[in-house]
């Protein structure tokens, strides 16, 4: 039997995230990973035996988007593949060519500009192009949908989401990656525009351009590369109906069921107690707190006294999103790989000014599609 916990998160490299990259190429911000995860860990393109990259072809503006970054990310002459989809996946692809025992080390890249498309336009295409793209849909407008129905049927508040924003955007001024660094308060979040009600301008990330990457290895080369290895111990995915119609929407009921296995194969019995910190996806304000009753951090409906209780603070007994979080960093496609990013950052105890005092064991989601339709849940460990 394969066992999923030898697989070795070796090193990370990110770029600073920004509204807009302008003076790079996507070529030239994957290289900039790239390079700098190279020199951090002493290796050569000859030490990476495949690269899996993520990327999007929209928001690329070309099909097999990944044939453009081919030399920046060093796949000429080695096995390469590409996930249309959030970075979290690729990490998994990653983890899956060590664990078939073809590869000792797995480089995984995620990128977008943002800044170079018109996002609304694209996450417009994502819709069914018969029944429900001509209405205009996109993620704000289905966020606000999805939104709308979990506040009335749990009686949430719009001073609770506003929390969540407090929280990530304080969170961020200690990461220097962070694309908005700036604090803000409740009274900001409920006065800020309204896009899709309930939810403001402020409930929404930024979109940003950015990249990120990390080197993966198996247990005996992790051992050559680093001191601080951060290995898997559980994973699991579920994607839940495409048609929004068709979900329970008050609900994550995929992310709820991919964390369920997830906790099962790391034995994880109660995450609050037994996770020392937590990377969520949190696409909108609302949506973290869905989050933390769909990993189990609060019963259902207790999300918005839940993030009240400080519980999700950097002090708190499950910190949620020390770096700040898609709140305040969004380039769409990397997010899930960013998430990952900072898990491992905290249990090698590199995460600096956001580093949560003797973190052991972290949590990572990524998500695909609208209102949180594709899901994976990672949990990882620091020690050799």
């Amino acid at each position: 039997m394969i066992m999923i916990d030898k697989v070795a998160i070796c090193g990370v490299a990110q770029t600073k995230y920004e509204r807009q990259k302008i003076d790079l190429t996507i070529s030239e911000l994957v290289f900039e990973v790239v390079k700098k995860l190279h020199k951090e860990l002493n290796i050569t393109n000859d030490d990476v035996g495949c690269v899996i990259s993520s990327s999007n072809d929209f928001n690329d503006g070309r099909t097999i988007a990944n044939m453009a970054i081919q030399d920046a990310v060093g796949s000429v002459r080695k096995a390469e593949s590409r996930v249309s989809g959030d970075g979290a996946f690729a990490y998994v692809y990653g983890a899956m060519r060590i664990l078939s025992e073809e590869y000792e080390t797995v480089l995984v890249v995620s990128h977008t500009k943002c800044s170079e498309g018109d996002q609304y336009l694209i996450n417009n295409s994502i819709f069914d192009p018969f029944f429900q793209r001509h209405l205009g849909l996109d993620q704000i407008s289905a966020a606000g949908l999805m939104a709308n129905m979990y506040m009335n049927k749990y009686g949430v508040t719009e001073e609770q989401a506003a929390k969540v924003v407090v929280k990530n955007r304080k969170n961020a001024l200690l990461n220097p990656y962070a694309h908005l660094q700036k604090e803000v308060s409740i009274d900001d979040v409920l006065t800020s525009p309204m896009l899709a009600y309930p939810l403001k301008e402020l409930d929404f990330p930024p979109f940003s351009d950015g990249a990120v990457a990390m080197l993966l290895a198996n247990e005996e080369k992790a051992k050559e590369l680093t001191d601080t290895p951060v290995w898997l111990k559980g994973y699991a995915s579920c994607t839940d109906a495409y048609y929004l119609g068709h979900r329970t929407m008050t609900d994550l009921i995929g992310l709820e069921l991919a964390a369920k296995e997830a906790y099962k194969i790391a034995n994880i019995n109660n995450p609050v107690k037994e996770l020392d910190v937590a990377e969520v996806y949190d696409a909108f304000s609302v949506h973290e707190l869905m989050s933390y009753e769909a990993l189990d951090f609060c019963e259902k409906g207790e999300g918005g006294k839940f993030i009240e209780s400080g519980e999700t603070q950097l002090n708190g007994s499950i910190p949620v999103n020390p770096s700040g979080g898609v709140l305040s960093s969004n380039p769409t496609m990397a997010n899930g790989l960013i998430r990952v990013a900072e898990v491992a950052l905290q249990l090698m105890g590199k995460a600096e000014k956001r580093q949560i005092p003797d973190a052991k064991i972290g949590l990572a989601n990524g998500m695909n599609g609208i209102c949180s339709q594709g899901n994976c849940v990672l949990i990882f460990s620091g020690g050799k």
